[in-house]
């Protein structure tokens, strides 16, 4: 097959595709039958309706989605038994607040391996260009093009996650002394719970919200807020409903528990941020050291 031909296939089904999407949105005029006509009237009992009614598309993207999806299900499978760790990916996704399904992570995993996987190809290209490397080594790189698209897609996810947590145990404090002043001023839980969930725009008030919102569908306040503690895993949130929850079951005065834990969790906010000071001391000295190097350097005076 020579090189015109073989363009000229490429441009033949580029073209056919062109044409079949063009010819897909151009509006068919006909009178509408009698089923049609029914449909809207009876959608809300008959799944049939719904049916007839739902839109329709005869472009060539669905056709290639129908024959693509269950490589793309087999391919994100395989991904998910080489990898692993589908509880720890639900977790971080959970953590950094994002609306994924662990699938469609997968299927970000699976794209960030093929981007990976596609720059080690036009590395190889451009080196080979330069000088003959072996085929070994070409495979390699390509395989490391997609071990570093996996693992930055991955460090992405954790880096999100723990961006959220450090905000959620900045904000914790404040939240439970607002709660505790509700709580004060004759509020019940839940009440004090969906004070401050309306009035607080953080990250720990929507998380709140999500729990009031659950609690209004029928479910139980403990068991709800029980389950966000299991879901953020943050252990200052995990004692504090802990105490909660012993408080709500013994009677003991919510007021003075969530203040306590307030204390104690600014108190463990300031350990941390001791902890961050000491770890950075040497690197907050080369600011200084470059300085004073700079001054002291003989072509400087």
């Amino acid at each position: 097959m020579s090189d015109a031909l073989a363009w000229a296939i490429v441009a033949g089904i580029a073209g056919g595709l062109g044409l079949w999407s063009i010819v897909s949105l151009i509006p068919r005029f006909s009178h509408p039958t009698l089923a049609t006509r029914v449909a809207p009237y009876v959608i809300d009992v008959s799944s049939g309706a719904r049916e007839h009614l739902a839109p329709r598309s005869v472009g060539p993207l669905p056709v290639f989605g129908v024959l693509l999806v269950p490589t793309l299900r087999w391919l994100r499978e395989t991904l998910a038994t080489v990898v692993g760790g589908g509880e720890l990916i639900a977790r971080r996704l959970r953590q950094a607040g994002s609306e994924l399904s662990t699938e469609a992570y997968r299927s970000q995993q699976l794209l960030a391996v093929l981007a990976g996987a596609m720059l080690g190809v036009v590395f190889d290209i451009a080196v080979a260009n330069q000088q003959q490397v072996p085929l070994v080594a070409q495979t390699v790189l390509v395989v490391v093009g997609g071990v570093v698209g996996i693992t930055a897609r991955d460090y992405l996810l954790q880096r999100a996650a723990r961006a959220r947590i450090r905000r959620l145990t900045a904000e914790l404090p404040v939240v439970l002394e607002f709660l505790a002043l509700s709580l004060s001023a004759g509020e019940g839980i839940l009440d004090a719970v969906r004070r401050v969930s309306q009035v607080s725009g953080g990250e720990l008030s929507n998380e709140l919200a999500r729990v009031v919102a659950s609690v209004n569908t029928g479910l139980p306040f403990g068991e709800t807020l029980g389950a966000l503690a299991r879901e953020l895993e943050l252990p200052p949130f995990n004692r504090c409903v802990d105490q909660i929850l012993g408080a709500l079951d013994r009677g003991t005065p919510l007021s003075e528990v969530l203040q306590a834990q307030a204390q104690d969790a600014r108190e463990e906010s300031k350990r941390e941020l001791l902890e961050l000071a000491g770890k950075k001391e040497v690197a907050m000295l080369f600011p200084l050291v470059s300085g004073l190097k700079l001054d002291f350097h003989p072509s400087a005076s």
